[in-house]
């Protein structure tokens, strides 16, 4: 049992869950993210796409705004840097959120061989939502990253990732098509 328990703590130590300490906020620190986030994004030299808020029936459940370099997005060509921040307006277990992202993999008809080798991942980074906390992915070098309230909180290096989680809010197939629309700044 002991040595499941280290073994297990040796696991999650790897996956690098806990932000260190700020080296400064330049975007990159070598090939490596900041561990950080500005409070004035323009340090980060990204652009707005756009913004949609997340409603069911009456209940506000997030706001969501997507950042370029360049100000667009094409999904079949993403960009090589990306920024997504989602500001919960309601509290949300991280198991709650993990389900959920599972719910929109199927939905979009992933195949779950591929998306079900970062799902542990994602439950151990992933904290429990407050109101008004933020959940952020950042796209650099080939690496999604994860702030929770501006401080990195995870990463998962594995390219296809962000893709793959990008498609809920993003593929044409979303369930969200509005919200979509919203984001990509073809509506208001």
């Amino acid at each position: 049992m002991i040595k499941l328990f280290f073994i297990t703590f040796l696991w999650i130590s790897s996956l690098d869950v806990v932000a260190n300490e700020n080296n400064g906020n330049s975007l990159v620190i070598g090939k490596l993210p900041i561990d950080t986030l500005p409070h004035d994004f323009s340090e980060l030299n990204f652009k707005e796409v756009g913004s949609a808020k997340f409603s069911v029936l009456f209940w506000d459940i997030y706001n969501s705004t997507l950042y370029t370099k360049s100000g667009s997005y094409l999904h079949n060509s993403s960009p090589d840097s990306l920024f997504f921040e989602i500001e919960y307006l309601r509290d949300i277990t991280s198991n709650d959120l993990v389900d959920r992202t599972i719910e929109q993999w199927k939905y979009l008809e992933i195949a779950e061989s591929e998306y079900s080798q970062f799902v542990p991942t994602l439950k151990a980074i992933w904290p429990d939502i407050s109101s008004g906390d933020k959940l952020a992915l950042l796209l650099q070098n080939n690496q999604s990253v994860f702030y929770f309230n501006d401080i990195r909180v995870g990463n998962i290096e594995a390219k296809e990732f962000s893709k793959l989680f990008l498609d809920i809010w993003l593929s044409p197939k979303t369930s969200e098509t509005k919200l979509r629309n919203q984001l990509l700044g073809e509506i208001e």
